[in-house]
């Protein structure tokens, strides 16, 4: 009950960041977003409409479309995303004003505060609503990836505001929608990012007893084949956090510093694994 309470919270403190970047930095400088708060944005430049209410118009419809795409909760916390960040778009409207006439400026804050209120939405379990059911639709009808659906989305709906804001204030709307992306990767995954490390040494055991002593980590051990070799020799596999990396090659650097090892982006961990008490 209360981690359900502490979620919507976030969601709340995110649409409100979120709609600070939109009517203090985007809207009174004349950019635009990418996805559905692009076209919210483009329609509050072109028929003066509130942002706030198109804002939770669109993404509620699109919900409705789609919602046999998501499951129940998902479907809750995404309605709930919408309503915080329209609901603070829609207080914020009155008191929103240019906080600074560079252009530069307010495309990097835009992408830090947008991008910051979405990854603490994202973070706690939301969604922001429109572009993801977009990009799962897409997914189910002509079998692009969510990656690309969302990509393509914002693409079109930024080169469609060039006829609205023009080009030069179109290309700060890019370098926002870069920004925000980098800030949502940070906050979403940020300190917990996880890299998978291969270790091949000529001490394995050793490096096994170490790192499970020293760092109360798990170690899959994989038998390998040397291809040029024929010698069969013990690969050793982590999933560590990207803090641990140095500690784990210093360790590894001890015991053998001839050893090879090779660390990966883990773009995703499902299950807690082992981790020794």
């Amino acid at each position: 009950m209360w981690k359900s309470v502490k979620e919507c919270l976030y969601i709340l403190f995110g649409g409100l960041i979120f709609s600070v970047g939109i009517n203090y930095f985007t809207i009174p400088n004349l950019l635009s977003e990418g996805g559905i708060i692009g076209l919210t944005v483009i329609a509050h430049y072109l028929f003066d409409l509130s942002p706030g209410m198109v804002n939770f118009v669109l993404n509620t419809v699109l919900v409705l479309i789609g919602y046999k795409f998501l499951e129940k909760r998902a479907i809750l916390y995404t309605l709930f995303s919408i309503f915080s960040c329209s609901l603070f778009m829609y207080i914020t409207e009155e008191t929103g004003k240019r906080i600074t006439d560079d252009p530069l400026l307010a495309s990097i804050f835009a992408g830090l505060l947008v991008g910051g209120g979405l990854g603490i939405i994202f973070r706690a379990g939301g969604t922001s609503g429109g572009t993801t059911i977009l990009a799962k639709l897409a997914n189910q009808f002509l079998g692009w990836s969510m990656g690309k659906g969302i990509l393509l989305i914002d693409i079109i709906v930024v080169a469609g505001s060039v006829f609205i804001i023009g080009l030069v204030k179109a290309m700060y709307t890019l370098i926002a929608v870069y920004i925000g992306a980098k800030v949502i990767d940070f906050i979403v995954d940020g300190l917990e990012e996880k890299v998978a490390v291969f270790i091949i040494s000529n001490s394995p055991q050793l490096v096994l007893h170490r790192v499970t002593k020293n760092m109360s980590r798990g170690i899959t051990v994989l038998e390998g084949r040397g291809g040029y070799t024929g010698d069969n020799k013990e690969v050793l596999y982590i999933v560590i956090s990207r803090q641990e990396v140095v500690r784990l090659k210093n360790m590894i650097s001890e015991i053998d510093e001839h050893a090879y090892v090779t660390v990966h982006h883990v773009q995703e961990v499902i299950g807690k694994g082992y981790k020794a008490s």
